[in-house]
């Protein structure tokens, strides 16, 4: 799932196959797009938010004009596996993708082709996968309980170790500095990112933390998770913030719109939330619901 500010506000991708554009009141937005690579596993949208990129189970990329609706040039072929991450650059130079298959691919975000060799992980499946702000390194987590940091030319900088499970999700600190994963053992840790010293532990969801966003100010941390809820973290104190947020089932995917007014989440009930980021810090619960899109 992505924000936008284009001529709409949100895309979704599904196991139905198919990426959807919709507007902030829950209109769907022309046709839906379809790759014909089964299920969408991974969605990202560009820096300059004019193109989208999705992985697929048939382990291809394929390239989207975010404003157009269609997609540019061939997919992209190199994994044997699901894509399950994607990572665009910040620089709108390249984009990252992890798989099934333990690799991190590196493709040039215009040509499509591949940057470098394939990155052998040692996760088997690379679950998450983010660049830095600066676009100077990446992480990756996955099916080893690891997160690795690597270098632009795809040397690994750091392995970190202290998850008891999968690691699911991840996010920088705007300046680098600082890591946050969230696991398949329940648990969301800080790290910084040079050494991988612990600094935190984050401990409230019952079930797999799926998706992980920080505020524009730094001084919240969401979190979704497959036990149905979003949380609210202050990381001035590390407590949680209000009620939790409620799905009628997992969830899967959490986005904070540009501007910071709205979070966007999505899970296997097939629905599309919309919040008040704002009303859910004041108090939490299913009246901070914007608007619903199934």
């Amino acid at each position: 799932m992505g924000t936008d500010t284009t001529s709409y506000n949100l895309m979704s991708a599904s196991e139905d196959g198919s990426i959807r554009r919709w507007r902030r009141d829950g209109e769907p937005v022309c046709k839906p797009l379809n790759g014909d690579g089964g299920a969408v596993v991974s969605l990202v949208v560009s820096p300059k938010e004019t193109m989208v990129a999705s992985g697929s189970a048939d382990g291809k990329l394929r390239l989207w004009d975010a404003k157009e609706g269609r997609m540019v040039g061939e997919p992209w072929e190199g994994h044997n596996a699901a894509i399950r991450c994607i990572s665009w650059s910040p620089t709108d130079e390249e984009v990252a993708s992890g798989s099934e298959d333990g690799t991190i691919r590196r493709w040039h975000a215009d040509t499509g082709r591949q940057i470098a060799l394939p990155i052998e992980t040692g996760h088997g499946w690379v679950n998450t996968l983010r660049y830095s702000p600066q676009g100077d390194k990446f992480a990756s987590g996955g099916a080893d309980a690891k997160i690795c940091v690597w270098s632009k030319d795809s040397e690994l900088l750091i392995e970190i170790n202290g998850h008891s499970n999968s690691v699911m999700s991840l996010c920088w600190s705007m300046d680098g500095a600082n890591i946050f994963s969230g696991s398949a053992g329940c648990t969301i840790r800080k790290w910084r990112s040079i050494d991988g010293e612990e600094f935190v532990v984050l401990r409230g969801h019952t079930n797999t933390i799926t998706s992980l966003c920080l505020s524009l100010d730094e001084r919240y941390l969401v979190s979704a998770s497959t036990d149905c809820s979003i949380r609210i973290w202050d990381l001035n104190n590390n407590q949680l913030i209000g009620k939790p947020l409620l799905h009628d089932d997992e969830l899967k995917a959490l986005a904070i719109f540009p501007g910071g007014k709205y979070l966007a989440s999505a899970g296997i009930d097939r629905k599309i939330y919309l919040w008040s980021f704002e009303a859910a810090l004041q108090q939490g619960g299913d009246q901070v619901r914007a608007h619903i899109a199934a």
